[in-house]
C-alpha cells in the first residue's frame, strides 16, 4: 500500500481543529501538522448552529493544512461525532436456532444489522458496540464455530439526533465543497488512542472534559458498559465569573491565571487587582457540581469505585484548570491520569504540535487509519517535459530581381464548408511562398450545480450511512472472534 494523507475534523464548541497524517504500508501514521482556529457561540454543546460561519471558520483551518501540502489540494475529510446530541442505549436481541448449529459469521452479521436498524425515533444509529453474547446461556467471548440454539447478544447502540448530522454534511459538502469519507465517535475514538487493553478489562472511566461538554466512557471486562454527555464544561465556569462584572473574555483570563478547583480561603488583594477569593468561590463551586455528576455515572453503570481499579483517564482542555484532577481524585476516590496517546502507530513529526491539546483530532486521524483509510489529496498534475527543438541556423536570403514582370503571386483562399462551419475561427498568416494556419481553440467548464435540496442532502447522508454500516458490519462483527491487539 502506498502512503495516504488523510485530513481530520473536530468540530467543538470553543475551536475547531484540523489535522494532516500520512498512513504508511505498515498502517503506522506520522502526524505532519495539527492547525486550530477559535470560535464563539456557532457551535454550541458540539452541535453546529451557524453553518455559514463554522464554515468560515473550518475553511481558515483547510487552508492552512493545505499550504503545508501544496499544491495539491484537500478533497476529503474524516469528521467526528459527539456532542450533546450524542447517546447510548443498551439493547438486547435474540436468536433460537431450530437445533444446535455451528454460529457462522453470517449469523454474527444477522444479529448487527438487526441492531443497526435499530428503530429509533429522529435519531439515526452510528455504530454499535459489544457487551456480552450468550450460547445457550452462557458468556461466551468468542462465539464464532461454537455450537448452540440459542444466542443472546447484548449491546450498546450509539446513535444521534438526526439534525446535528445533517448540519455537518452540509457545511461540508455544500458550503466546502469537501467529501465526508467516514465519521467517528469521538469518545470511543479517544479511547482506543489513550487507554491500553488492561485498563479496559481491570476497569476505567474515560472523561473527555470539554467547553460545553463533558463526556464520561466507563470500560470493563474490556468492553464499553457507560456512554454518557453533560451538558456542562469549562464554560460554565467561566461564565459563573462573569457576575463579578466581567465579561467573558476577561472572566476566561481571569480562570486560566488564578482559578482553582479548590476554593481559596485568604489571599492578599491588592486594590485594582482581581479577587481571586472571590473568583475561586464561584470556580470551586462549579468544579465541585461537575465532578459530582462525573462520579455519579459509576453507579448508573451498575459498578462501584472499586471495580474500575485503573481509575480515571482525563482529556480535554477543560482538565487544565488548577487543582481540578486533585479534587477528582479526591472525591471519586479513585486515581487520576491525564490521558495522552499509548499507540505506536501514531508518530508526532513536528515537535510544535501540544499533543495533550490535540488528543480529540488525533484520535479520529488514528480511527482513520486503521479502517481502510482513502486519499483524501487531489492527485498531483503529471509533469510533462517539453523537449527543446534545435534552433536552425539563419541562412543569407540573395534576391535576383526577376528582369520580366510577372502576374503577382496569390495565396488560395480556404474555402468554407458545412463540415468546418462550426470549427473555431482560424488565424491565417501568409508569407511569398507559405499560408499557415493556426487554430486557437477557447475551453468553457462545464458548470457545477450545488444541490441545496433536501432530497439532495438526504441522497448524501444516505451514503454516509451506508460507508458507517460497511465499516461497523466488518469491524464489530469480528470484535466477538478475536481480542483487540494491543497497541
Amino acid at each position: 500500500m502506498e502512503e495516504k494523507i488523510i485530513i481530520a475534523l473536530e468540530i467543538g464548541s470553543s475551536k475547531i481543529k484540523g489535522a494532516t497524517g500520512a498512513v504508511g504500508p505498515d498502517g503506522a501514521i506520522n502526524v505532519k501538522a495539527v492547525e486550530r482556529e477559535p470560535i464563539s457561540d456557532i457551535v454550541r454543546y458540539g452541535c453546529v448552529r451557524n453553518i455559514v460561519e463554522t464554515a468560515q471558520a473550518v475553511r481558515k483551518v483547510i487552508d492552512r493544512l493545505e499550504l503545508r501540502e501544496s499544491p495539491r489540494k484537500i478533497e476529503g475529510i474524516y469528521l467526528s461525532i459527539g456532542g450533546r446530541s450524542l447517546s447510548s442505549q443498551a439493547a438486547t436481541i435474540e436468536r433460537r436456532l431450530a437445533s444446535d448449529t455451528i454460529i457462522t459469521q453470517e449469523i454474527l452479521e444477522d444479529i448487527f444489522s438487526e441492531a443497526l436498524d435499530y428503530p429509533l425515533a429522529d435519531r439515526h444509529v452510528i455504530t454499535v458496540t459489544r457487551r456480552e453474547l450468550y450460547v445457550n446461556n452462557a458468556l461466551t467471548p468468542k462465539p464464532l464455530g461454537e455450537i448452540g440454539s440459542h444466542i443472546l447478544a447484548k449491546l450498546n447502540i450509539i446513535s444521534c439526533r438526526n439534525q446535528p448530522l445533517r448540519n455537518l454534511t452540509m457545511m461540508v459538502e455544500d458550503r466546502l465543497q469537501l467529501k465526508v469519507l467516514d465519521t467517528f465517535v469521538r469518545p470511543l475514538a479517544i479511547a482506543d488512542l489513550v487507554l491500553v487493553e488492561e485498563e479496559k478489562r481491570l476497569g476505567c472511566m474515560l472523561v473527555d472534559f470539554g467547553a460545553e461538554t463533558t463526556t464520561v466512557a466507563i470500560y470493563k471486562n474490556g468492553v464499553l458498559v457507560h456512554l454518557v454527555v453533560l451538558p456542562m464544561g469549562s464554560r460554565n465556569i467561566t461564565r459563573d465569573i462573569t457576575a463579578l462584572n466581567f465579561i467573558e473574555e476577561q472572566a476566561e483570563e481571569m480562570k486560566k491565571a488564578g482559578g482553582s478547583a479548590f476554593a481559596t480561603l485568604e489571599a492578599n488583594h491588592t486594590p485594582g487587582q482581581p479577587d481571586f477569593v472571590a473568583i475561586n468561590n464561584y470556580v470551586s463551586a462549579r468544579a465541585a457540581e461537575i465532578i459530582v455528576n462525573v462520579c455519579e455515572q459509576v453507579k448508573y453503570a451498575g459498578l462501584t469505585p472499586e471495580q474500575l481499579s485503573e481509575g480515571i483517564i482525563i482529556v480535554g482542555k477543560g482538565a487544565r484548570l488548577s487543582g481540578f484532577n486533585q479534587r477528582l481524585s479526591q472525591i471519586s476516590g479513585m486515581k487520576v491520569r491525564t490521558g495522552v496517546p499509548v499507540s505506536r502507530r501514531l508518530r508526532i513529526l513536528d515537535g510544535r504540535i501540544q499533543v495533550a491539546d490535540a488528543v480529540d483530532v488525533l484520535a479520529i486521524l488514528n480511527a482513520a487509519a486503521k479502517n481502510n483509510p482513502q486519499e483524501c489529496l487531489s492527485t498531483p498534475a503529471p509533469v510533462v517535459e517539453t523537449p527543446v527543438r534545435p534552433v536552425a541556423e539563419a541562412k543569407p536570403v540573395v534576391t535576383v530581381a526577376d528582369p520580366t514582370p510577372g502576374p503577382a503571386r496569390v495565396p488560395a483562399a480556404s474555402v468554407a464548408s458545412p463540415m468546418n462551419a462550426s470549427q473555431p475561427a482560424a488565424a491565417t498568416t501568409t508569407t511569398n511562398d507559405t499560408t499557415t494556419t493556426t487554430t486557437t481553440t477557447t475551453y468553457t467548464p462545464p458548470v457545477q450545480h450545488i444541490d441545496n435540496s433536501r432530497g439532495g442532502n438526504r441522497s448524501r447522508l444516505s451514503a454516509l450511512y451506508d460507508k458507517m454500516r460497511e465499516r461497523v458490519a466488518n469491524a464489530i462483527s469480528n470484535s466477538f472472534n478475536e481480542e483487540d491487539d494491543e497497541e
